[in-house]
């Protein structure tokens, strides 16, 4: 039987020998630069060249064959631990979508811990979702179960308490074992006053964070004294117990987004050479700015610009827009719109202007860009347009559109910053309708109107957070003394 050989370019060839023998995440690329398959390695250098080997290819299954014959980049992004490859590949994978990765594409995510110093009675919780609400996060953490076993010594050293009641009183007091135990100093009943019980809190928060290093000469102490003794089981907890302290206290990399470092294409620099040539620019456009408009049937209209310097995106100087002047759905206006935003403010703020401007559309979007930019002064800017079926280039005072291929080293570049602008405006759009459903919740509470709803969503900053308010806190909002404060807690939790 003929065994297919999986081709290996010269770049790619050269790409593999500069992989280093180091942790990390890499990702696979098909010929149109978009990621098919995320992995991690404790190893970069034996695992990603593992999928070029043809010798290896007898034992491989179809989908594995086919993920290799897709393969025509790769990039690879170096780590300090398995952990750290763990929680990227995680991060990764959820924001591509590659098409030949099964698990870690849901939303589940590693656990992390949670207190809010704000709260009455502060109290840890296990999440996995880390929001803004200005509570204190430790995490993530690849090892979910030694976390709990970290959190479960932590309360018991620091007296904390494990009930998950928002606001204990004396009625949950009377039930509560933490306390008749002694595990708990008992803040709800004043044994204790709240800045004491804060004091405990924060000797936990510095334990979470590593910064109380002799529990760990206590603990191995004790399971020396432990096996002396011939107590093997208990010494062997423990010896479990300082496993997971060090898994804890173990410090990672928090990767909230893609990193900036990871490359883009294989010569990004090469990329910006030839997009250069194609529209005869005096120079390869080191700053491009991409915008694009976002909508569904009129509403929630939004715009994105995304800036990439050097080939690669420049996250800092991305920006989001909501539209303020155009009804309907209007994205020829709507792109005047931002367009005319964004540079009249650089320029009155003499800030530096980018060397190209990609709009994504065809002709019409890209003519009110064009018309915007002339009455701004700024015409010399060059600027073009993308229009998505064919990948059409489009240029100003030129009728027909340059075709130049989807293989073309230019076009995967325009590609690329093109993609970025839909995933911000689309996820942007996303943001608001989440956010307005979410709202929409108060509207069916009686007699409530504008400003009062207004004065809630300022005080609390969401319905989430409203609905964890106490009757105190929702007595303080203007138009919600006393009756009105009850009958809106009622209606929260009928909603929970």
């Amino acid at each position: 039987m003929e065994i297919l050989r999986v081709p290996i370019t010269e770049a790619i060839r050269k790409k593999l020998g500069a992989v280093p023998h180091k942790p990390g995440v890499y990702l696979h690329k098909d010929r149109f630069g978009t990621v098919i398959y995320v992995g991690k390695a404790l190893d970069l250098r034996k695992r990603v060249s593992q999928y070029f080997q043809s010798s290896r290819r007898m034992g491989w299954d179809l989908k594995f064959n086919a993920l290799v014959e897709a393969i025509c980049d790769f990039d690879v992004h170096v780590v300090r631990s398995e952990p750290e490859a763990l929680l990227l590949e995680s991060k990764l994978i959820k924001e591509f979508k590659p098409r030949f990765n099964v698990s870690l594409r849901d939303d589940k995510r590693f656990l992390m811990l949670k207190v809010n110093l704000n709260d009455p009675i502060p109290n840890f919780t296990f999440t996995r979702l880390k929001k803004d609400d200005g509570a204190r996060y430790f995490g993530p953490f690849v090892n979910s179960f030694g976390l709990r076993n970290v959190m479960a010594l932590a309360q018991k050293q620091f007296n904390l308490r494990g009930c998950r009641v928002f606001t204990p009183g004396e009625a949950d007091y009377k039930h509560c074992l933490y306390a008749h135990l002694k595990h708990c100093t008992a803040p709800c009943v004043g044994i204790v006053t709240r800045e004491q019980y804060l004091e405990q809190v924060q000797a936990a928060c510095n334990f979470l964070e590593g910064q109380c290093r002799e529990m760990q000469g206590q603990l191995e102490a004790q399971m020396k004294k432990a096996a002396a003794a011939h107590e093997f089981e208990r010494a062997a907890d423990l010896r479990d117990l300082l496993r997971d302290l060090n898994d804890t206290w173990k410090k990672t990399e928090k990767f909230a987004r893609v990193p900036y470092t990871l490359p883009l294409s294989i010569n990004p620099e090469s990329d910006l050479i030839e997009l250069g040539k194609i529209l005869n620019l005096p120079a390869p456009p080191m700053r491009i700015e991409g915008f694009d408009i976002s909508n569904i049937s009129g509403t929630f209209a939004v715009a994105s610009l995304v800036s990439f310097k050097n080939g690669r995106p420049d996250r800092a100087n991305y920006r989001r827009f909501k539209i303020k002047t155009v009804e309907g759905q209007d994205d020829f206006a709507s792109m005047a719109e931002v367009v005319r935003r964004r540079y009249s403010r650089l320029k009155r703020e003499t800030k530096p202007l980018p060397d190209l401007i990609l709009i994504d559309g065809g002709k019409g979007q890209l003519g009110m860009a064009c018309a915007e930019l002339e009455k701004l002064g700024l015409e010399k800017i060059a600027v073009i347009g993308l229009a998505k079926e064919f990948e059409e280039i489009y240029l100003p005072d030129i009728a027909l559109p340059q075709r130049l291929g989807l293989d073309h080293p230019a076009v995967k570049l325009l590609q690329r910053v093109r993609d970025e602008c839909h995933r911000v405006a689309n996820s942007y759009n996303a943001q608001l309708r989440l956010k307005k459903i979410s709202e929409s919740v108060l509207d069916d509470f009686p007699g409530i109107g504008e400003q009062r709803k207004k004065a809630l969503l300022k005080k609390f900053g969401s319905v989430q957070r409203l609905k964890i308010a106490t009757l105190e806190q929702l007595a303080e909002v203007p138009g919600f003394g006393g009756k009105a404060a009850e009958e809106l807690k009622k209606f929260l939790a009928a909603r929970t």
